[in-house]
């Protein structure tokens, strides 16, 4: 159901930071969502995940995601219409 490396319990639990490098979109769907379907492999350790289109950060605390960086040629409407979920954009926002 789901590719990836297995042991990922070991993986995130005593981590600092977890960073994901992931496909934004898979057949032309989203792979970002307001809410996860999938069984969690740990719940809100996610610091950080990489696209070919943009990066997003979690505040620890809050845990709200924000945009922070962006693939040349893109928009930020470009990124809302590929990405499922809400987000906050950086006041620093860059290009990649």
């Amino acid at each position: 159901m789901v590719k990836g490396m297995g042991g990922a319990m070991d993986l995130v639990s005593g981590c600092k930071n977890v960073i994901v490098t992931m496909e934004h979109t898979a057949k032309g769907n989203t792979k970002f969502f307001e809410k996860c379907t999938l069984p969690l492999t740990g719940k809100h350790v996610v610091d950080m995940a990489i696209t070919e289109m943009a990066v997003f950060r979690w505040d620890k605390h809050t845990r709200e995601m924000m945009l922070t960086e962006i693939a040349p040629g893109l928009s930020v409407e470009d990124i809302k219409k590929n990405t499922g979920c809400s987000f906050k954009v950086s006041p620093t926002l860059v290009t990649f």
